[in-house]
């Protein structure tokens, strides 16, 4: 057994326990690893069972980026069981440690694989488009990038309103702004080109990425495009709505 294939069955094991991976995999991988391990831990999951959503794109803002020496964003996997409708009430035990982020959420109309994928070709892909939460354990992240990105990026579950569909292809995605509120007020305001790159290029970006691990963006598929605001940390008891300017609103309970 080679080390990418004992790191993936460390993974694996600790995801089987509901626990992060393991603090002695820290330093141990590269970026190109860290995703042939994340593919690996794919596999597994489709192989018991669980379909692939969609995929996650992290450090979607270039200063964010470069706070992080990175030169582009990275990615994670979503399941379909991590994916729920707005108004869902979580177990609050269940998410140890979690935060919550305001995110975009996009609905591949068609097949996009790269490599070769721009912006034009991800317009002309789309489905549709929702406000989303994604739930997320940043702390392996933090740790340590390469064995964070292994370990699913971080992902936990995923939360989208109401599709517009079908998607609007003159909508400013640069200039949706967000309110985000906790148990009724109002905790932060945020415009997307503040904080992120454009969505569709980082569409393109992801398709491009797949390619080299022999994925695609499959048509049905979602993609979240990063956090338009800060992530916060969730408590037991907490409501919380985003309101996202043009495209609807998103709620999620913890209890």
């Amino acid at each position: 057994m080679n080390k990418l294939e004992e790191t993936t069955d460390s993974i694996w094991q600790s995801m089987q326990k509901g626990e992060p991976a393991a603090a002695a995999l820290h330093k141990t991988l590269t970026l190109p690893d860290a995703y042939r391990v994340q593919v690996n831990l794919l596999a597994r999951w489709q192989s018991t069972g669980k379909k692939l959503a969609g995929w996650k794109i992290g450090l979607s803002g270039a200063a964010m980026r470069r706070r992080m020496g990175l030169e582009e964003p990275f990615t994670g996997y979503l399941l379909d069981s991590g994916h729920f409708q707005s108004g869902h009430s979580f177990a609050y035990e269940s998410l140890p440690r979690a935060i919550v982020e305001s995110e975009l959420c996009f609905t591949i109309g068609k097949r996009l694989a790269g490599p070769g994928v721009n912006r034009e070709h991800v317009l002309a892909a789309l489905g549709a488009i929702a406000p989303a939460f994604e739930i997320a354990y940043t702390a392996t992240i933090i740790a340590d990038l390469a064995v964070g990105i292994a370990d699913s990026a971080g992902q936990l579950a995923f939360v989208t309103g109401h599709d517009v569909t079908p998607y609007p292809p003159e909508l400013d995605l640069g200039g949706v702004s967000v309110e985000l509120r906790k148990n009724g007020a109002a905790v932060e305001k945020a415009v997307n080109r503040d904080v992120n790159d454009d969505p569709l290029e980082c569409i393109a970006w992801l398709a491009n990425h797949l390619a080299r691990y022999g994925l695609a963006l499959e048509g049905g598929e979602r993609i979240i495009t990063g956090s338009v605001t800060k992530p916060l940390p969730i408590a037991k008891g907490d409501h919380w709505e985003a309101h996202f300017a043009g495209i609807g609103i998103v709620s999620a309970s913890f209890v």
